[in-house]
């Protein structure tokens, strides 16, 4: 069975559905809820360029401290993004997920499906009654 990892905050829908398509293809993931324990500088920084994304798309800009520490003005560097989410944790973009076959933000929580070792054990629909996976096992 291989070990896939979810940074996942269990009062975000999509976080929610991310994982409980991860269990649909018969694996339980670690999960680590990262508001309550929140990831070191290094392992940020390694699962930013595991994801191969420009550092902004990680941090999420709804959140009221985005506006508060104004990083969204020109010449804010990735190093003070990165600084920011590890002062507030609730600024980093979920769910981040790592398996053997890469590393994803899944938004929208379906793009999981692409780095799954395993397929699909049955049919999958998220909580606001999207279909994602038919009764066959295929994608919707």
């Amino acid at each position: 069975m291989s070990t896939i990892t979810i940074y996942h905050n269990p009062k975000c829908g999509t976080s929610r559905n991310t994982l409980a398509m991860i269990r649909n293809s018969g694996v339980e993931p670690d999960i680590i809820e990262y508001l309550k324990t929140p990831p070191s500088r290094e392992t940020l920084v390694a699962l930013i360029a595991a994801m191969g994304t420009p550092v902004i798309d990680v941090v999420r800009s709804k959140e009221a401290v985005f506006t508060e520490l104004n990083l969204g003005a020109p010449g804010v560097t990735d190093a003070q993004l990165v600084d920011a989410m590890l002062a507030h944790p609730v600024l980093i973009n979920r769910p981040i997920v790592v398996t053997p076959l890469g590393t994803r933000l899944c938004r929208p929580s379906e793009a999981v499906l692409d780095i799954l070792p395993q397929p699909q054990q049955g049919a999958f629909t998220k909580e606001d009654g999207e279909v994602v996976i038919d009764a066959k096992g295929r994608r919707a």
